[in-house]
């Protein structure tokens, strides 16, 4: 108690003041550094987070832009190149539904709409694609920009298109789609039944090996 009583005795002494006005100092100087240190380190990692998602959504939309020239010439693709082609644009779509963007839901679900289009679209004699994956291409880099207005954008594209979708019309659709598919299939068919039908060369028996 005695030890206790002489402290707080020099602590309040004249003598005592400039030793605790230096330990208040040094006290106050080291919080701030750390607090300096932390606000630093924060500000560091979220610029590492924010440029690591501009990479995932740079990569998305770069993703979603090849689909859309795949997709543009559709009809004149392979069965082959059409089942790659269908599983980058299944891979993109994931990429697209994972980032850490409000609505990019949304922003997948305008995409692949755009896509079945452009599938569509590749079966039509003189229809100009360019436009097309050029508008994608625009549309997607607004909303890498602006995430916010532009899902605003989808969103009401998708329910323009859910207003103007109807049940004969769509019966319509869905028969000229089978009969592209139908044609298509039909196409390399050919090309493959003669490579599956090519005769092959009999193997010599023992007495043509005695000849």
């Amino acid at each position: 108690m005695q030890l206790w009583n002489d402290l707080i005795a020099w602590l309040t002494s004249n003598a005592a003041r400039p030793t605790v006005l230096a330990a208040a100092v040094l006290f106050v100087a080291m919080l701030a550094a750390g607090l300096l240190a932390a606000w630093i380190a924060s500000a560091a990692i979220r610029r590492v987070v924010a440029q690591r998602d501009r990479e995932a959504r740079t990569a998305a939309v770069a993703a979603l832009v090849d689909a859309a020239t795949e997709a543009s010439v559709w009809n004149s693709l392979t069965p082959q190149e059409q089942v790659l082609a269908d599983r980058a644009v299944g891979q993109a779509d994931i990429l697209v539904r994972l980032l850490p963007i409000k609505g990019s839901d949304v922003a997948a679900n305008w995409a692949a709409h755009q896509l079945h289009e452009l599938k569509r679209a590749s079966a039509t004699f003189g229809y100009q694609l360019d436009p097309a994956v050029s508008e994608f291409r625009d549309r997607l880099l607004e909303w890498q920009r602006r995430p916010s207005r532009t899902r605003k954008q989808f969103q009401n594209d998708l329910a323009r298109w859910r207003a103007q979708r109807q049940e004969p019309e769509q019966v319509a659709v869905a028969a000229q789609d089978a009969w592209v598919a139908e044609q298509h299939h039909e196409r390399y068919q050919p090309a493959a039944a003669l490579v599956s039908d090519s005769p092959t060369a009999p193997s010599p028996t023992l007495d043509d090996a005695r000849a």
